[in-house]
Protein backbone atom coordinates (compact mmCIF):
# COMPACT_ATOMS: atom_id res chain seq x y z
CA UNK A 1 0.00 0.00 0.00
CA UNK A 2 1.10 3.37 -0.44
CA UNK A 3 -0.20 6.43 2.20
CA UNK A 4 -0.97 10.08 0.50
CA UNK A 5 -0.88 13.06 2.47
CA UNK A 6 -1.95 16.38 0.77
CA UNK A 7 -1.13 20.41 2.18
CA UNK A 8 -1.08 23.57 1.26
CA UNK A 9 -5.08 24.04 0.29
CA UNK A 10 -6.65 27.54 2.17
CA UNK A 11 -8.62 30.23 0.67
CA UNK A 12 -7.36 32.35 -1.63
CA UNK A 13 -8.15 35.83 -3.50
CA UNK A 14 -8.68 35.16 -7.52
CA UNK A 15 -5.32 35.94 -9.20
CA UNK A 16 -3.52 34.72 -6.10
CA UNK A 17 -1.24 31.19 -6.44
CA UNK A 18 -0.79 28.10 -4.31
CA UNK A 19 1.27 25.42 -3.98
CA UNK A 20 -0.08 21.71 -3.27
CA UNK A 21 1.75 18.70 -2.07
CA UNK A 22 1.24 15.52 -1.56
CA UNK A 23 3.91 12.96 0.98
CA UNK A 24 3.99 9.77 -0.14
CA UNK A 25 5.03 7.02 2.42
CA UNK A 26 4.72 3.04 1.94
CA UNK A 27 5.66 0.99 -1.14
CA UNK A 28 6.36 4.33 -3.15
CA UNK A 29 9.02 1.98 -4.80
CA UNK A 30 6.00 0.99 -6.95
CA UNK A 31 4.53 4.20 -7.70
CA UNK A 32 4.55 4.43 -11.87
CA UNK A 33 2.45 7.29 -11.99
CA UNK A 34 0.49 10.16 -10.00
CA UNK A 35 -2.12 12.78 -10.72
CA UNK A 36 -3.69 15.35 -8.52
CA UNK A 37 -7.78 15.52 -9.11
CA UNK A 38 -10.66 17.40 -8.09
CA UNK A 39 -14.17 17.75 -7.23
CA UNK A 40 -16.00 21.13 -7.05
CA UNK A 41 -19.66 20.72 -5.21
CA UNK A 42 -21.83 18.53 -6.96
CA UNK A 43 -19.66 17.87 -9.52
CA UNK A 44 -17.95 14.84 -10.26
CA UNK A 45 -14.12 14.37 -9.51
CA UNK A 46 -11.95 15.60 -13.07
CA UNK A 47 -8.33 14.90 -13.70
CA UNK A 48 -6.37 17.93 -13.05
CA UNK A 49 -3.08 16.72 -14.09
CA UNK A 50 -0.91 13.84 -14.07
CA UNK A 51 2.43 12.55 -14.26
CA UNK A 52 4.08 9.25 -15.47
CA UNK A 53 7.02 7.22 -14.27
CA UNK A 54 9.54 9.11 -17.24
CA UNK A 55 8.23 12.29 -16.46
CA UNK A 56 5.68 12.97 -19.27
CA UNK A 57 3.11 15.35 -17.66
CA UNK A 58 -0.37 15.58 -18.68
CA UNK A 59 -2.87 18.34 -17.95
CA UNK A 60 -7.10 19.16 -18.76
CA UNK A 61 -7.18 21.59 -20.98
CA UNK A 62 -8.82 23.63 -18.50
CA UNK A 63 -5.57 24.36 -16.18
CA UNK A 64 -3.28 23.99 -19.19
CA UNK A 65 -0.79 27.29 -18.17
CA UNK A 66 -1.81 27.78 -14.97
CA UNK A 67 -1.19 24.54 -12.84
CA UNK A 68 2.14 22.86 -13.16
CA UNK A 69 2.89 19.34 -11.62
CA UNK A 70 6.27 18.07 -10.87
CA UNK A 71 7.43 15.48 -8.35
CA UNK A 72 10.60 15.34 -6.06
CA UNK A 73 11.52 11.48 -5.76
CA UNK A 74 13.91 11.55 -3.04
CA UNK A 75 11.24 13.16 -1.08
CA UNK A 76 8.43 10.71 -2.54
CA UNK A 77 6.47 14.17 -2.28
CA UNK A 78 4.18 15.56 -5.81
CA UNK A 79 3.63 18.69 -6.17
CA UNK A 80 0.81 21.06 -8.21
CA UNK A 81 1.70 24.88 -8.56
CA UNK A 82 -1.51 26.76 -9.43
CA UNK A 83 -1.28 30.16 -10.17
CA UNK A 84 -3.63 32.91 -11.64
CA UNK A 85 -6.46 30.67 -9.45
CA UNK A 86 -10.36 31.40 -10.47
CA UNK A 87 -13.24 30.95 -8.72
CA UNK A 88 -14.29 28.06 -10.78
CA UNK A 89 -10.80 26.28 -9.01
CA UNK A 90 -12.61 26.11 -6.03
CA UNK A 91 -12.62 22.48 -5.09
CA UNK A 92 -11.37 19.33 -3.05
CA UNK A 93 -8.14 18.43 -4.41
CA UNK A 94 -6.90 14.80 -4.60
CA UNK A 95 -3.57 13.16 -5.08
CA UNK A 96 -3.69 9.73 -6.64
CA UNK A 97 -0.88 7.53 -6.87
CA UNK A 98 -1.22 4.48 -9.34
CA UNK A 99 0.68 1.02 -8.23
CA UNK A 100 2.54 -1.48 -11.10
CA UNK A 101 1.83 -1.45 -14.43
CA UNK A 102 -0.19 -4.64 -16.40
CA UNK A 103 3.82 -5.85 -16.37
CA UNK A 104 3.81 -6.18 -12.04
CA UNK A 105 5.86 -4.84 -8.97
CA UNK A 106 6.94 -6.93 -6.16
CA UNK A 107 7.57 -5.42 -2.76
CA UNK A 108 7.88 -7.37 0.51
CA UNK A 109 5.79 -10.19 -0.72
CA UNK A 110 3.27 -8.05 -2.55
CA UNK A 111 2.70 -7.12 -5.81
CA UNK A 112 0.38 -4.78 -7.95
CA UNK A 113 -0.60 -4.44 -10.88
CA UNK A 114 -2.24 -1.31 -11.43
CA UNK A 115 -3.96 -0.15 -8.11
CA UNK A 116 -4.85 3.27 -7.38
CA UNK A 117 -4.71 4.86 -3.69
CA UNK A 118 -6.27 8.06 -2.99
CA UNK A 119 -5.07 10.58 -0.12
CA UNK A 120 -8.36 12.40 1.65
CA UNK A 121 -7.58 15.48 -0.34
CA UNK A 122 -6.92 19.38 0.39
CA UNK A 123 -9.83 22.07 0.08
CA UNK A 124 -8.77 25.09 -2.17
CA UNK A 125 -11.35 28.60 -2.04
CA UNK A 126 -10.94 31.07 -4.54
CA UNK A 127 -12.91 34.06 -3.90
CA UNK A 128 -13.89 36.31 -6.32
Amino acid sequence: QVHLVESGGGLVQAGESLRLSCAASGDTICISAMGWYRQAPGKERELVASIGSGGTTHYSDSVKGRFTISEDTVKNTLYLQINSLKPEDTAIYYCKARLGTVQGCAVGGRNYYGVDFWGKGTLVTVSS
